[in-house]
C-alpha cells in the first residue's frame, strides 16, 4: 500500500515512538514543520517543545512533517496547518493562506551561503560555471532562491542537483557528488561540527531572521496568545530551558535557544526580496 508523504511520515514516526499523541480532551491543532532535517531528528527536536506547550496551556500541538520542503510548502499554501514553522509563508503564492508571524528564534539571523569542501579547487563563484551545484530543494529560500538569484545576476549558469532537504544536500557535498552547495549557514555550521566536515564559503547573502512560527487566521486569538506566551516564556522557566537545551542537542544547535514574540514586521526583508526578485521559494 502506498502512503502519501505526510501520512507516511506520521506512520513512520508513530512506529518509532516519536509522534506524540494529544491528551484526551485537549484542544488539538496541527503544527507543520518545514523539512530541513530528516524526520526522526525533527520529531526529537519538536515533540518535547510541543509537549511542554500542552502541559502549560492544555492546547495540544500535533507535529506534521513531510518528506520534502516542496511537500511542506504545498501543504502550507493550502492552509492545512494551524501553526507552521517555516519562512516560506512570505512567498507570493502563499499570500492566500495569510499565515501571521507570532514568534521568531532568539538565535541570530540566518544567511544563504554557497560552499565547497575546504580542499576544493573551486575558489570563486565563476569557477562553478557549468558545474553541478547542490540545493536543498527548488523551494528553499536561503538554500535556493537567494543564492540562485545571485548566480543569475552574475551570469553564472550551473547544473542544479537537489537533495530533498538541507542536510540531504550537505551529505552529497561531503560525499563529493556536487562541486558546491547552497545552504542555510546555521544548518551548515551545525552539520559540519557534528560530522567533522571542513568547508569553504564562496559567497554569503544578507541576513534574514531564521524560520518563524506563524498561525493561520482560523486559529482563535486566545489560542494563539496562549501558545505564543508559553513558547516565549520557555527561556525564563527552568523546565522550559531544560527542554530547549535537550532539543538543541539533537540537531547540534548553539545557544541562544528558543523563541521570542514577533510580528510580520520582523520579516520585512523577505517580502522586499520577493518584490524585486521574479522567482519562487521557501526554506
Amino acid at each position: 500500500m502506498k502512503i502519501p508523504g505526510s501520512r507516511f511520515l506520521a506512520v513512520l514516526l508513530a512506529g518509532a515512538g516519536l509522534l506524540a499523541a494529544p491528551a484526551a480532551g485537549a484542544e488539538t491543532y496541527s503544527f507543520g514543520v518545514l523539512s530541513q532535517h530528516s524526520a526522526v531528528p525533527t520529531a526529537e527536536y519538536w515533540n518535547p517543545i510541543l509537549d511542554y506547550v500542552q502541559r502549560r496551556t492544555g492546547i495540544a500541538l500535533q507535529l506534521r512533517v513531510t518528506r520534502t520542503a516542496a511537500e511542506s510548502n504545498d501543504a502550507t499554501a493550502r492552509g492545512e496547518y494551524d501553526f507552521v514553522y517555516s519562512n516560506q509563508i512570505f512567498e507570493p503564492r502563499m499570500s492566500a493562506a495569510n499565515y501571521q508571524v507570532i514568534l521568531r528564534p532568539r538565535a541570530e539571523a540566518i544567511a544563504g551561503q554557497i560552499v565547497t569542501p575546504a580542499g576544493s579547487a573551486v575558489r570563486r563563484l565563476a569557477d562553478l560555471a557549468g558545474r553541478e551545484v547542490g540545493f536543498p530543494s527548488p523551494v528553499a529560500f536561503v538554500g535556493y532562491v537567494v543564492p540562485m538569484d545571485r548566480l543569475r545576476r552574475e551570469g553564472i549558469a550551473v547544473k542544479p542537483v537537489f537533495g530533498g532537504n538541507q542536510e540531504g544536500i550537505m551529505g552529497q557535498l561531503r560525499a563529493g557528488r556536487v562541486a558546491a552547495a547552497a545552504v542555510n549557514d546555521r544548518v551548515m555550521k551545525a552539520f559540519a561540527e557534528r560530522e567533522h566536515f571542513r568547508y569553504r564559503v564562496l559567497w554569503e547573502s544578507e541576513p534574514f531572521h531564521n524560520l518563524p512560527i506563524a498561525a493561520h487566521p482560523r486559529v482563535p486569538r486566545e489560542v494563539i496568545a496562549a501558545v505564543r506566551a508559553a513558547i516565549d516564556g520557555m527561556e525564563g522557566d527552568a523546565e522550559g530551558m531544560q527542554v530547549l537545551e535537550a532539543s538543541a542537542r539533537v540537531i547540534g544547535q548553539s545557544p541562544p535557544f528558543g523563541f521570542r514574540a514577533a510580528t510580520p514586521a520582523d520579516y520585512r526583508n523577505y517580502v522586499d526580496f520577493y518584490k524585486r526578485t521574479p522567482v519562487t521559494g521557501g526554506d
